[in-house]
């Protein structure tokens, strides 16, 4: 997500989501049980989905966890606030700023005009764009890969359910195979999945599971 359209695509599991937005494992796993955030992307069969985070959800993270651990915001009106980040467009994301007066959160678009209420209280200034910029600088440092997981297929215990995975990431070699069963292009791929290499596709679409196939 830039300061026009492009968007960060990804997904990311909750040990993932716990290291780039500051949210506790434990607390992800509460506020989930909970029933106030929920990973929005699922894929799997009933019974066995995994479910996974967008770069839209770490984002929202991010400000909801400085809100409620940093400032002690009441979960009822951070339910709000959560609701009115989630229908924030990706322009929006960009060019709105929360502000903070004592226990209230205000969300101010950049064609809004922000009167001054003149209490003396001390006003906290959270720019989203900062958010973005910040979440987008760590998903690069985690997403770093050396040269020779380029174009390698993995199948590590413990990662997306044993399945084969490009190395040095956690998308699934099927999910690639389903992007080409569907028409798509390597260009076509590589532009949903813009931290893989040309090779990493080409090494999905060749790969034969053989513990699948015996």
């Amino acid at each position: 997500m830039s300061e026009t359209t492009d968007n960060v695509i990804g997904v990311f599991t909750i040990d993932q989501a716990a290291r780039l937005t500051g949210v506790s494992r434990r607390q992800l796993a509460s506020w989930e049980r909970d029933g106030f955030f929920s990973p929005s992307i699922v894929y799997g069969e009933k019974g066995a989905h995994t479910r996974l985070y967008s770069f839209r959800d770490l984002l929202s993270l991010k400000v909801l966890n400085q809100l409620r651990n940093d400032t002690r915001i009441p979960m009822d009106h951070l339910r709000e606030v959560k609701s009115d980040l989630s229908h924030l467009g990706d322009d929006m994301w960009v060019r709105s700023t929360l502000y903070l007066l004592g226990r209230r959160v205000v969300i101010q678009r950049d064609d809004d005009t922000r009167h001054e209420a003149g209490s003396g209280q001390e006003v906290l200034q959270i720019p989203l764009k900062v958010i973005v910029g910040g979440m987008r600088e760590r998903i690069r440092e985690m997403n770093e890969r050396s040269d020779d997981e380029i174009g390698r297929i993995d199948r590590t215990r413990g990662i997306v359910g044993n399945r084969p995975v490009i190395a040095g990431t956690r998308i699934p070699v099927s999910t690639i195979k389903e992007f080409d069963a569907a028409g798509y292009t390597v260009p076509q791929i590589l532009a949903e999945y813009p931290i893989l290499d040309r090779r990493d596709v080409e090494a999905a679409i060749a790969f034969e599971d053989k513990r699948c196939a015996a």
